[in-house]
C-alpha cells in the first residue's frame, strides 16, 4: 500500500499496460465478448473512478479564476468549429444513408423501416464511442488545469475537503486522476470498443 501511495501514477500505468496485454491475448484467443468487455472496463476503471471523485468534489466555478479571456473564447471557438463539422457530417451522412436505404429496399416501403433500424443499431455504438472519447478529452483538459501534470502534486486546485481524513488515499486518488493516464486509458478503451463492435454497415443485406 505504501508503494502505491508513493507512486500512484506508476502503478496506474502498470495496471493499464497489464490489461492491454491481457486484452490483446483475449482477442487472439477469441474469449467471450462479455469477458473482453469487462477487461476493457477494468483497463480504464482506476483512472476513471479517481477522476470522477476529484471532479465531483470540485465546484463548478472552481477554475473560473484560472481561465484567461483568450482561453475562454478560444475554447468556445473550438467548440463551435467542432459542432459545425459534426452537423455538416451528420447532414451528409444522413443523406447518404437515406439514399442507400431507398436503393436497398428497392422502393418497398415495408422494408425501409427495418433496414433503417438495422443501420441505426450499427451506427449507434460508433457514435457513443466517439462521444465517450470526447468526454475523456474534456475531462483530461480539466484535470490538467486542476491538478497539473505531476504524479502526485504537493499543491493543487483540488478541494481540501476531498478525503481530508485519509491523506494516503487522497494522494492515490489525485495521482490516479492524472490527465495523461486518463487520456491514454480512456482513448484506448474507445479504440478497443470500436474494434470490438466491428461496425460494418451494409445497405444491401
Amino acid at each position: 500500500m505504501q508503494a502505491i501511495t508513493r507512486h500512484p501514477l506508476v502503478w496506474g500505468a502498470v495496471w493499464a499496460a497489464l490489461f492491454v496485454v491481457v486484452i490483446v491475448v483475449a482477442a487472439f484467443l477469441d474469449w467471450p465478448a462479455w469477458l473482453w468487455a469487462l477487461l476493457v472496463v477494468l483497463l480504464v476503471a482506476p483512472s476513471l473512478v479517481a477522476t470522477i471523485a476529484v471532479l465531483r468534489a470540485t465546484p463548478r466555478d472552481h477554475l473560473e479564476h484560472r481561465s484567461s479571456v483568450f482561453g475562454h473564447f478560444f475554447s468556445r471557438y473550438l467548440t463551435l468549429v467542432f459542432a459545425f463539422f459534426a452537423w455538416s457530417g451528420s447532414v451528409v451522412l444522413g443523406a447518404a444513408i437515406s439514399t442507400s436505404i431507398q436503393l436497398a429496399a428497392e422502393g418497398k416501403e415495408d422494408e425501409i423501416t427495418g433496414i433503417g433500424f438495422e443501420v441505426l443499431s450499427a451506427i449507434t455504438p460508433l457514435a457513443a464511442t466517439v462521444l465517450w472519447a470526447a468526454l475523456i478529452v474534456r475531462c483530461s483538459w480539466f484535470l490538467a488545469r486542476l491538478r497539473g501534470w505531476g504524479e502526485a502534486p504537493a499543491s493543487s486546485e483540488v478541494p481540501a475537503s476531498l478525503l481530508a481524513n485519509a491523506p494516503g488515499l487522497r494522494r492515490i486518488t489525485i495521482g490516479l486522476a492524472h490527465p495523461g493516464l486518463l487520456l491514454a486509458t480512456g482513448l484506448a478503451s474507445a479504440l478497443l470498443a470500436m474494434l470490438a463492435a466491428e461496425v460494418e454497415v451494409s445497405f444491401f443485406t
